[in-house]
């Protein structure tokens, strides 16, 4: 028996209101399927939502759910220009009034998220204040012999904890929040002050401090920048001295901001010491070490597991073989494009769930996973950056799960061309650019000039 479309409708969760989740409500809602978003903050916007407030937040984020999910610090600025940032048929359009800039500030990426949730209407699905507290299996399975889902949440500021059952399950909670740290001998019995960039908002509670930040990311980088104008001293901690044309001129311009090696221990009397001998005596310690994969509310009985940040096994980092399509995860992926390829990501469930297209068996997809694993041990990519993509060719070939489009020639340009001036000019590079033309082809392209659906 051929199963009408309105058999197919799902109730489906989808957990969390960012970008990756905003998308999938779209998508999910397309395709005819009733969706409930559970959002555990007052708006939309996920990370883009800044947080001014981390009181009560541990500094080194040992917290179970942590307080606080925004790790977007006051002065933080776009990495890449915003015409590569927009889903296909939303461009980030320069709006009067409002930042301008090619390369703006957090706010203008979290007003155009609330205007992408009002341009489609996708407030009406959203449950503001609610924290998901558990997701696990239901016993049984559905007449297609998919698993049900349970969903446990709670108002904030209520302990009534409210009960649903779902059809399916969208993970799309982020993992820019759950602090990722160093093992560092004596890390533990450091009597000064330690804490993790996520909790780091403003400059000013460093000022004439002698401040170590461990790990020179993007945002090491940034925060460095910042602190070298309040603090006595900066002492930034990398993992390899072969650093960025970039961060060379930074460096060669602060008399107080000083490039060391990485950490080997940390002393009571308040020394860090590096491995090359080296040592400052440090007020406090400031860990620019990235985030880690958490997903605290997920039962899976062991079938999804993370294991040094590797999320799996998932197929195409999006279905866990076992569970899918009744359970997905959008926005796992890292050092892409993101908005277009959420977008894919939340097409190809959407359009899983209302069975317009099927995936292979569990054991190719198990197969495949397999391959890719090992591809990644072959190129020696540590098991922690699974996740990071950094491959274009890769984000088409998954588009072509379901028909979407690829990414554009010029998309491509120009986030290689901010890369390669990001690397060189490290403090201007997003005020100084020479990719007029390329910027020309963009704004002449369907995605800027179709009428927006």
């Amino acid at each position: 028996m051929v199963l009408e479309r309105s058999e197919l409708k799902k109730k489906v969760c989808v957990i969390g209101a960012g970008p990756s989740g905003l998308v999938a409500a779209r998508e999910l809602r397309k395709e005819g399927h009733v969706v409930v978003v559970m959002e555990q903050n007052h708006d939309v916007g996920g990370q883009w939502l800044y947080e001014p407030s981390v009181e009560g937040e541990d500094p080194l984020g040992n917290n179970k759910f942590l307080k606080v999910h925004s790790s977007i610090y006051a002065s933080l600025r776009l990495t890449s220009p915003r015409e590569i940032m927009g889903f296909t048929d939303f461009p980030f359009l320069v709006k009067k009034g409002r930042d301008m800039r090619r390369f703006p500030g957090h706010k203008e990426l979290w007003f155009y998220l609330r205007d992408f949730c009002d341009w489609f209407g996708l407030r009406e699905l959203i449950r503001f204040n609610t924290r998901v507290e558990y997701v696990g299996m239901v016993d049984s399975r559905d007449s297609c012999g998919d698993f049900k889902w349970v969903v446990r949440s709670k108002l904030k500021d209520d302990s009534e904890v409210v009960e649903e059952v779902f059809d399916a399950v969208v993970v799309a909670s982020g993992h820019y929040s759950q602090p990722r740290l160093p093992t560092i001998r004596g890390m533990d019995s450091w009597k000064r002050k330690q804490m993790h960039s996520h909790i780091y908002r403003v400059p000013e509670p460093f000022r004439k401090e002698v401040v170590v930040i461990i790990g020179n990311s993007l945002s090491g980088q940034d925060i460095s920048m910042e602190l070298v104008e309040v603090a006595k001293e900066v002492h930034l901690s990398a993992k390899s001295l072969g650093i960025s044309q970039g961060l060379s001129k930074v460096i060669s311009k602060h008399d107080n901001l000083h490039l060391h090696p990485q950490v080997e221990s940390l002393r009571e009397d308040g020394r860090v010491v590096f491995v090359d001998g080296s040592w400052v005596i440090a007020d406090t310690i400031l860990y620019c070490t990235g985030y880690s994969y958490g997903f605290p509310f997920l039962d899976t009985k062991g079938i999804v597991v993370i294991d040094d940040d590797r999320v799996g096994p998932l197929y195409e980092h999006t279905f866990p073989p076992s569970l899918a399509p009744s359970l997905s995860f959008v926005g796992i992926p890292k050092k892409i494009i993101g908005f277009p390829f959420f977008e894919s990501q939340a097409k190809w469930i959407a359009q899983l769930l209302s069975g317009k297209t099927t995936l292979p068996s569990w054991e190719e997809m198990m197969q495949s996973i397999k391959q890719f694993y090992q591809s990644r041990d072959d190129s020696h990519v540590p098991k922690h950056n699974t996740h990071d993509i950094a491959d274009f060719e890769y984000c088409d070939m998954y588009a072509d799960h379901i028909g979407f489009p690829h990414l554009e020639e010029w998309r491509k340009e120009l986030c290689i061309s901010a890369l390669v001036n990001a690397d060189a000019n490290l403090e201007s590079y997003r005020d100084s650019y020479d990719d007029q033309q390329l910027l020309q082809e963009a704004l002449q392209s369907p995605h800027f000039t179709q009428p927006i659906m």
